[in-house]
């Protein structure tokens, strides 16, 4: 049985979101052997907010959950791949479709890149970041 490396990193890892689809990446999270665990009981993103310190199953607040279809494990065994179906469209709590929705200019400046799938106030409340 697979035994992620979670002590290399102070117990937490690296899970990239990538649709399953297109294999856009659509987010960076980080994940402990409880959220880990539960991502494999429930069939769900589930993640460790390192600013909040507890587990976060993806899309509690918006309704964006993930189904994970599939997970790539790399070879050291601490870095994962969730191939997810991302509901409601947007990943990232900007209300883009990914986090990674900017380019970086030449110049230095970043152009912005697709459309913003909803108000994260609305979503989330006023302040929300």
């Amino acid at each position: 049985m697979l035994k992620l490396d979670f002590e290399k990193c102070g117990g937490l890892i690296p899970a990239i979101a990538q649709d399953w689809k297109t294999n856009e990446v659509l987010m960076l999270a980080y994940i402990n052997e409880e959220s880990w665990n539960e991502t494999l009981k429930t069939g769900h993103g589930v993640y460790f907010s390192r600013s909040r310190q507890k587990l976060w199953h993806k899309g509690e607040s918006s309704g964006n959950v993930q189904i994970v279809h599939e997970i790539l494990v790399d070879c050291d065994e601490d870095t994962v791949i969730f191939k997810v179906e991302q509901i409601g469209g947007a990943a990232c709590h900007t209300g883009h479709a990914s986090c990674f929705f900017r380019k970086l200019n030449a110049d230095g400046s970043l152009t912005e890149l697709g459309e913003q799938l909803f108000d994260p106030e609305k979503v989330y409340g006023k302040g929300h970041k």
